[in-house]
């Protein structure tokens, strides 16, 4: 097990993820955050607080997407899926949304909350931020716009969050 960003690192890339958001989209009134559940909603909650900390906002548009029947292997294996909850709301209609999830492996969970994202109306625009990008093992042509660190893996190869809130601790780890 290695070390990709310890505590400190963590909250680094967290300040320097937000700071972009906010050059970017400057006073967040026409953009939107969806953290994917699960493991994507940690990193969104933080981020959006984050967010309304620099822009000095009381809240932002934020919300929780469930794509557990949007997946492709949702009806293969014996085990059974449990959907998480899906909180968005606000209408996405023609507003900037910046997608969220915790690592980049293959692309397919993106492409699901791509889809369950356009039931809820159609963005003028998608974004992609990620805390980890494993980018030689993409399955599907899906870049981020936002990375906190890009790590070259091999497919036995794992990459673990570990958050506070759950966790009890800050960290990201590669697992062999």
């Amino acid at each position: 097990m290695k070390t990709l960003l310890d505590h400190n690192q963590l909250n680094i890339t967290l300040q320097r993820l937000a700071h972009q958001l906010v050059e970017n989209h400057l006073g967040f009134k026409n953009t939107a955050i969806v953290g994917i559940q699960p493991r994507g909603v940690w990193l969104s909650d933080r981020i959006a607080r984050l967010v309304e900390q620099i822009t000095g906002k009381n809240s932002i548009d934020y919300g929780k997407l469930d794509i557990t029947f949007y997946r492709d292997d949702v009806h293969s294996g014996s085990s059974l899926h449990i959907p998480s909850h899906t909180d968005i709301p606000f209408s996405v209609e023609d507003r900037r949304v910046v997608l969220i999830d915790d690592v980049l492996h293959t692309g397919r969970t993106i492409r699901s909350a791509m889809d369950a994202l356009i039931d809820f109306g159609r963005p003028s625009n998608v974004e992609l931020m990620v805390l980890i990008d494993r980018r030689f093992s993409r399955e599907l042509p899906i870049q981020p716009d936002y990375i906190g660190q890009t790590v070259d893996t091999i497919i036995t190869q794992k990459v673990k969050v570990y958050w506070q809130e759950k966790d009890q601790k800050d960290e990201v780890v590669l697992i062999d």
